[in-house]
């Protein structure tokens, strides 16, 4: 851990963000997924003093194990226990919590809706109430889904001002925790009306890519399993596109947005983080684009039939521009090359260089003199 410790000090990320993370006690929901494992070793290099409540890691290999992060504090329980989030949180006494645990899996959530439903709305409300009896939650931001709005797709992409949807379970859970989110800005979290006046946002992203995802049914990791396998890799829907960028670009607005909350400044609503419109990639190029690294990868068809799965998602992310100075550093070409380097050491040496791509992320923002990152 020394070692490790020693390395995030030298990579001068401290500065970022003003010093804003120094020394805060923040708490990160999920921690043990892909991209709360993420977004734990970014705060720790930050100074943060950095807690976690999740589930156990559920996939092998697994990330959050991978990094072998100390942390202030760690609770592994289920967000659907009550009991569990309350004391966790009175016992951290955390300032921002950033919440990401959740049912994250589309294709899961029409195996099982009662969970998925109860996870990502039920154990929000649970996060809430533990929010409400902790007075030293100062902010909070959820964390949903590009996958709230009420389709058909706008040529535009959506915005936060479209309507609220959802065709599977997950999709609709997540808009849920949309409308709970703002139910509990407007009765119980805006300054006046309640006395410890905490600030709450939330925060829609895109299709992420970046090394440590192992999860199931999700393109990339279904890909390096199949070469690791040698077997072809069986695609559901290659004409469908999406939003992808690399793990970090959300990421970064989501820290953002939680010093600016800190600092009381107006954030508290709905905010889109996606990247570029002409980064929005069909599944097919997305493949193609891996095939690079892997020119030997073999490609199926898996006709079906398959439950409904969005055929276009297109994300607006002008406010985010315009009113936090966040936009994406690396477009989908160099996240797909971030992204493929990272397996192929995984698959090389059993570990891939998460340090190396938060290092190189934070110097091309510097260099793009973006706001979040004090250029």
């Amino acid at each position: 851990m020394e070692d490790r410790e020693g390395a995030v000090e030298t990579l001068g990320l401290t500065g970022l963000f003003e010093g804003a993370y120094a020394g805060r006690r923040v708490l990160v929901t999920g921690h043990t997924g892909f991209k709360g494992s993420w977004l734990a070793l970014w705060l720790h290099a930050l100074g943060a003093k950095v807690a976690g409540f999740a589930l156990p890691a559920d996939t092998a290999p697994s990330h959050w194990l991978g990094l072998d992060l100390g942390l202030a504090d760690e609770t592994l329980a289920d967000l659907v226990d009550r009991d569990a989030i309350t004391a966790a949180l009175a016992r951290f006494q955390p300032e921002l919590v950033l919440h990401l645990a959740a049912q994250p899996l589309v294709r899961r959530s029409y195996r099982d809706p009662s969970r998925t439903f109860a996870v990502n709305v039920g154990g929000l409300v649970n996060l809430f109430e533990a929010v409400r009896a902790c007075p030293s939650v100062r902010a909070v931001l959820n964390v949903t889904t590009d996958k709230v709005y009420e389709p058909p797709c706008p040529a535009t992409g959506y915005a936060e001002s479209h309507a609220l949807g959802g065709h599977d379970p997950y999709s609709a859970s997540k808009a849920c925790a949309e409308i709970v989110s703002a139910s509990y800005r407007r009765s119980f979290f805006q300054a006046g009306t309640n006395p410890t006046g905490v600030a709450l946002a939330t925060a829609r992203a895109g299709n992420v890519v970046g090394g440590g995802d192992w999860a199931e049914d999700r393109l990339v990791p279904d890909l390096v399993r199949a070469i690791a396998a040698d077997r072809p890799l069986a695609l559901r829907n290659p004409g469908a596109t999406r939003p992808w960028q690399h793990v970090l670009e959300p990421l970064a607005g989501y820290l953002e947005i939680g010093r600016r909350l800190l600092a009381g400044e107006a954030v508290a609503q709905a905010w889109n983080l996606g990247p570029a419109t002409g980064d929005v990639l069909s599944v097919h190029d997305v493949v193609q684009r891996l095939r690079r690294h892997w020119p030997d990868l073999q490609v199926q068809s898996d006709a079906g039939p398959h439950p409904h799965e969005a055929p276009e998602l297109v994300l607006d992310s002008r406010a985010a521009d315009a009113a936090l100075g966040w936009r994406p550093v690396w477009d989908a070409g160099q996240a797909m090359d971030r992204t493929a380097a990272w397996y192929r050491d995984f698959l090389r040496h059993g570990h891939g260089d998460s340090v190396g791509d938060l290092t190189a992320y934070v110097r091309d923002a510097r260099v793009a003199g973006l706001a979040w990152a004090g250029g």
